[in-house]
């Protein structure tokens, strides 16, 4: 029998909504013109003109990465794909590995190593806070792991491991390889690859570097590189071996066909972040996001995190009592033609501030909508003195770094 065309096949005209939606939430996130148009396009993966864009992309990905590492590979999957291609390529079996969690996200890069088979510790952490550096010295002592993994930005509950640094040089000095999260954060924040002591870190296209979903980056350290070399068991996983991914990126050799349009998309935004900067772009997302949270506190609502844990790149605001997060999603969707995130646990709704998400006309559409929102189901805001303190906070910046964006 052979199985009929299906009935009732709809367009994509009348699936979307006629006014696209302002993407706001913990991504994907708006996407800039030109890497839009970078992603319409598609060349031979193993031609001279890709291997060009795949050379600027591995200089750009460094600059990015702050690292003068030889090992930058992208992948192609999510940014959990990338995850795991750390994970999988570091992490052997009946190896210790410690895992500092305190979120959704951290988590997974447990599961991550439990499932390769490694003997995980968990080093759990009380939300929404960040990891006691004292506790960290301690489990390392008691746990003596190969592998340390952790998340610079817990994306599911807006908490930021500002500590991360003084972890990786404790691990270090234990002779732990240390495998970070920054799918969130970087480009966002400072994050310094060699100087810090990382040995992979891993990032998504679609949040911080303005890309598209589905295309990834992680870097490897000199000395999780040689680890890598020297591992004489075979890999499980064929498309997250390092080593076959080594071929392409750095041998002009097939490996699997590449993400072509999605590579090109990824060049463009990588080139964007050059232009501008690293530390315009810190300083634009600082100053963005701080105006955000102080226009959502003068509406009357409260932050999830206290500011010495706060994460800038996705904030997290505590949903009023009679109101429920899926009911603003919807009101801010449907009216306003603006999307937010919900929780993956706490009664929180997420607004993203990473990438094109960190422009002013933005805010004011988003903390419009979400005021707006909250009002029409119940809620007891501020509306104008929210646009107002958002309004005042950016203007004070505007006046102290002579820009507006």
């Amino acid at each position: 029998m052979i199985v009929p065309v299906p009935d009732h096949i709809i367009p994509l005209d009348n699936i979307l909504p006629e006014e696209p939606l302002l993407m706001m939430g913990a991504g994907p996130v708006p996407l800039p013109a030109r890497v839009a148009a970078a992603n319409s396009i598609v060349i031979n993966h193993l031609g001279d003109t890709m291997a060009t864009v795949v050379q600027q992309i591995k200089r750009m990905s460094a600059y990015v990465f702050q690292t003068e590492s030889q090992h930058i590979l992208g992948v192609a999957g999510p940014g959990s794909a990338a995850m795991e291609m750390a994970v999988v390529n570091l992490v052997v079996p009946d190896s210790r590995v410690l895992s500092i969690c305190n979120g959704f996200f951290s988590t997974r890069l447990a599961q991550m190593a439990e499932r390769v088979g490694a003997e995980v510790t968990y080093l759990q952490v009380a939300e929404p806070e960040v990891v006691d550096i004292e506790q960290v010295a301690a489990y390392l002592d008691e746990v003596d792991p190969q592998v340390v993994t952790i998340v610079q930005g817990e994306t599911s509950n807006t908490v930021f491991n500002r500590n991360l640094p003084a972890v990786c040089a404790l691990a270090k000095a234990r002779g732990a390889m240390v495998i970070v999260d920054a799918v969130c954060t970087l480009s966002t924040l400072p994050l310094e690859m060699d100087s810090w002591g990382v040995d992979a870190v891993i990032t998504g296209g679609q949040k911080g570097l303005a890309s598209i979903p589905g295309v990834s980056l992680i870097a490897f350290s000199e000395c999780a590189w040689d680890f890598i070399e020297a591992r004489q068991d075979q890999l499980r996983h064929w498309c997250l071996d390092a080593k076959l991914a080594d071929q392409f990126w750095y041998k002009n050799s097939y490996h699997y066909t590449a993400p072509v349009s999605g590579l090109l998309a990824l060049h463009e935004a990588l080139r964007l972040i050059c232009i501008e900067t690293l530390e315009q772009r810190f300083a634009r997302h600082s100053r963005h996001s701080a105006a955000l949270q102080a226009g959502v506190e003068a509406l009357g609502l409260s932050l999830y995190v206290a500011p010495e844990a706060r994460l800038n790149s996705v904030v997290g605001i505590c949903v009023p009592e009679g109101i429920t997060g899926p009911a603003i999603l919807k009101q801010m969707s449907e009216r306003y033609r603006v999307e937010i995130s919900g929780s993956f646990g706490p009664k929180i709704v997420r607004i993203g501030q990473m990438g094109e998400q960190c422009r002013s006309h933005h805010l004011f559409r988003t903390l419009h909508a979400l005021g707006s929102s909250i009002k029409t189901l119940g809620g007891v805001v501020d509306v104008p003195a929210g646009v107002a303190q958002l309004e005042m906070v950016l203007e004070v910046e505007l006046q102290i770094r002579g820009q507006f964006t």
